[in-house]
């Protein structure tokens, strides 16, 4: 199972994304687990995640939780700003997995 935890300002837009990135999942049977949190509470979810992935907003992020991420070989990626602003949950799943093989 991968575990793909999104992260924004306080983890209400990235929620919306979740809902459309799991019905995208559950269309392909893939067996992962996808949530949502704020910026706050992103490190209480280090050792538990297999991708982060951050909300446009918080690019800002990118440098210091890669660097927080890198020795438990987590990646940590930007989401695209237009699959973001369509909330193509399809799109999003695509770019989470890839970044996790």
């Amino acid at each position: 199972m991968k575990d793909i935890m999104l992260v924004c300002c306080a983890g209400m837009s990235t929620s919306l994304l979740v809902v459309k990135m799991e019905k995208a999942a559950e269309k392909r049977g893939l067996d992962v687990k996808i949530f949502a949190v704020s910026e706050i509470e992103a490190s209480n979810h280090f050792d538990n995640i297999s991708v982060l992935l951050l909300g446009p907003q918080v690019r800002y992020l990118k440098k210091k939780l890669s660097a927080e991420l890198e020795s438990k070989g987590v990646p940590v990626e930007v989401i695209n700003s237009i699959h973001y602003g369509t909330m193509n949950g399809d799109a999003v799943l695509d770019a989470a997995i890839a970044l996790t093989e």
